[in-house]
């Protein structure tokens, strides 16, 4: 499980970037662990990135 931190580095994201994301739908499913803080799935995150097959141009 990835910190939120790590995850945001990784996908070189903003926090607040990710926040409107995940509000349209649009960002890795977050877990929320019993003492309040954020964790992602590397398995969640790969799909994610393997979803992002739109190419831009």
């Amino acid at each position: 499980m990835l910190k939120l931190p790590e995850v945001l580095e990784e996908i070189d994201m903003s926090r607040a970037a990710f926040y409107r994301m995940r509000a349209k739908g649009k960002a890795p499913r977050l877990v929320k662990l019993p003492n309040g803080h954020l964790r992602v799935s590397r398995s969640d995150l790969d799909a994610w990135w393997d979803g992002l097959d739109t190419p831009a141009y």
